[in-house]
């Protein structure tokens, strides 16, 4: 029996493409298998190699099929390009001079930018009545602020207040990149080598702690609500007002 709509965070890389074979196989207790999945990829503007993740999508898509031919036992799924750079401004570039000393001198632009894309994969889940959003945080990558307990756990009340729940499903599972290879390879998918767009600030050193990351999230949030709220009820002014540009 069909399960609802899911929406997963899609970057195209092994995580992110290991949570897509699973829910299409409905293999994992955390991914029933859908009736249709959303791979919502998004632009930061600061991407490099931008076909990647599209090809990895198409040639993940033909592979899954031929896994699951039967019609009723393959999920419909679409690859879906959403455009988070104004938030991501918003949220760090254009203030980063004013935010920094705030945060104890800590690079938050991986954090702001993951806020950025759970923001606007909550306006589409709210827009297209998908009540589950994934994504393939995990703990081997725990070094990275934007996949500490405190963060995710930030983003499930956030998402919880919009009617959507967020998990992570593979954090514990692929704490070793060898279980994401051996998923992949299990679905006959490619199991290295990437696949999604290169961001230039996917490698900058921070030091930041989850109390940095914390704070910064407290500040942010309260505004996330009040700009999802204003799209939602049509306010376009304030939600612009809400991530106003660094220079008019």
């Amino acid at each position: 029996m069909y399960k609802q709509e899911l929406a997963i965070l899609f970057s195209g890389g092994t995580d992110s493409l290991a949570l897509y074979a699973l829910a299409v196989g409905g293999h994992h207790p955390g991914l029933p298998r859908p009736r249709k999945i959303h791979l919502l990829n998004m632009l930061n503007g600061m991407g490099r190699f931008p076909d990647f993740t599209r090809n990895r999508f198409e040639t993940t898509r033909a592979i899954l099929a031929n896994r699951f031919p039967e019609a009723e036992n393959m999920p419909s799924a679409s690859l879906v390009e959403l455009d988070m750079g104004r938030l991501f401004q918003g949220l760090w570039l254009d203030r980063y001079e004013e935010f920094m000393p705030r945060y104890g001198g800590k690079n938050l632009v991986c954090v702001a930018c993951k806020l950025a894309m759970h923001i606007r994969a909550l306006l589409y889940c709210n827009e297209h009545l998908v009540s589950q959003l994934v994504a393939g945080y995990t703990k081997k990558q725990s070094h990275y602020p934007e996949q500490t307990p405190v963060f995710m756990e930030k983003i499930r009340e956030l998402s919880t207040y919009f009617g959507v729940t967020a998990s992570f499903p593979v954090y514990d599972d692929f704490s070793e990149q060898m279980t994401t290879r051996h998923v992949l390879e299990e679905f006959g998918l490619p199991s290295t080598g990437g696949g999604e767009r290169k961001c230039l600030f996917c490698q900058t050193l921070t030091t930041a702690t989850e109390k940095e990351i914390g704070l910064y999230l407290d500040d942010m949030i309260p505004r996330a609500k009040k700009y999802i709220e204003s799209i939602h009820e049509g306010r376009l002014q304030a939600a612009a007002s809400v991530f106003p540009p660094g220079t008019e």
